[in-house]
């Protein structure tokens, strides 16, 4: 009990970013919408009506930053 635990606050982030983008995915198919297309319409120009309200997928990826959002994007896609 005497070891260190580490608390990784980006990580944390990564992973809610992760969440939020699965539900607004599951929620624009399961509207019938091409979920890709949304989301990086959503993301070039902030308009947050590329996002259906359905399960409240709309203000869930308004809480996202989008620069982090690309960011994060990025990164992982570079890195696998």
């Amino acid at each position: 009990m005497n070891n260190t635990i580490r608390f990784s606050l980006k990580n944390n982030k990564e992973r809610e970013m992760k969440k939020i983008l699965t539900a607004v995915y599951d929620a624009l198919v399961e509207q019938g919408y091409n979920p890709i297309n949304q989301i990086v319409g959503y993301i070039i120009s902030e308009d947050p009506t590329y996002i259906t309200n359905h399960k409240n997928a709309r203000s869930l990826i308004c809480k996202i930053d989008r620069d982090e959002l690309m960011q994060t994007l990025i990164k992982n896609y570079l890195e696998h």
